[in-house]
């Protein structure tokens, strides 16, 4: 508990700085252009492909009339960009947590260690490379969750319950594996994920739970199309900002844990181990010693 506490002040205090901001503007910049281009391409289509879909469903036309015979006509514009816009945070946030995991991680880490930890050895159980197809590999698993778990969130409490879990396991994941890939070995992060397993999930939940809030920019409905210029690169940043918060967390966390594992080692292999007792010598009987014992058998005179 207490490095779980002391983990989060760090990180806290660590994500104020201009440097770890300054950081952040990198993932949101290759976001904004990819975004942007897809945008550019895909829109139109899209948009058109969601209001066929939408025009399928008739409860959804009932209540378009409805809605029409109230004056309110105009909504059906926006229903299908809205939805659309939904559909694609899921693909944002997953999109932000990889620029993150790969573009900010490895620095954050390297800030950590070095105010931190400088004598930390580097024993380089993990690549770039698998990093980055493990989180590939993760995050797809975390989308299938969500696509499965979409019919759950019609219950009022599991709407607000489900999707931050999910990305509070892809989170702890994706920045478990990073954070320990310089400087842990294979067989350390096995011991550490054993030790502190439900730690590092925790910091993902609360972190996912972070993750959600961005989701309020959405909150104002219809006028979300009309500023969605500025919100979407507002919600990537805030995106990419909590994800930062999240990787400082984890290396805080992980390294703190490692140095202390390492230390343990080090005390149990430092330890004196008990001598065996000496065996007592027994009596050798020397033959070449003359033994006078007639002289003490015979009585005196």
């Amino acid at each position: 508990m207490n490095l779980f506490l002391d983990s989060f002040w760090r990180a806290l205090v660590y994500s104020l700085r201009p440097r770890v901001i300054a950081l952040s503007f990198l993932p949101l910049v290759l976001m904004v252009a990819l975004s942007g281009g897809l945008v550019y391409f895909f829109w139109e289509p899209a948009v058109q492909a969601v209001q066929a879909w939408l025009g399928e469903l008739a409860l959804l036309e009932s209540l378009m009339r409805w809605l029409e015979s109230v004056g309110a006509g105009n909504l059906r514009s926006v229903v299908a960009p809205l939805v659309l816009l939904m559909l694609t945070l899921p693909v944002i946030i997953i999109l932000s947590l990889l620029a993150v995991a790969s573009f900010m991680t490895p620095s954050l880490v390297a800030l950590v260690a070095e105010r931190r930890f400088p004598r930390l050895e580097r024993r380089h159980g993990g690549s770039f490379w698998r990093g980055l197809l493990f989180a590939l590999g993760t995050s797809l698993l975390a989308a299938l969750a969500l696509v499965v778990s979409v019919p759950l969130w019609l219950i009022p409490p599991l709407v607000v319950v489900l999707p931050p879990l999910v990305w509070g396991w892809l989170t702890y994941r994706v920045m478990a594996y990073d954070t320990l890939a310089e400087h842990a070995s294979r067989e350390e992060r096995a011991e550490l994920l054993r030790r502190h397993r439900l730690w590092m999930l925790a910091i993902g939940i609360l972190t996912g739970y972070l993750g959600a809030a961005p989701g309020l920019i959405w909150a104002v409905g219809a006028m979300a199309i009309v500023f969605a210029p500025l919100l979407v690169p507002l919600a990537i940043w805030i995106y990419t900002f909590v994800f930062a918060f999240s990787s400082l967390w984890f290396a805080h966390f992980c390294l703190a844990a490692l140095d202390a594992l390492r230390s343990e080692a080090v005390a149990a292999s430092t330890v004196p181990m008990p001598s065996p007792a000496s065996p007592v010598p027994a009596a050798i009987d020397n033959p070449t010693l003359p033994h006078d014992t007639h002289a003490d058998d015979q009585p005196r005179a």
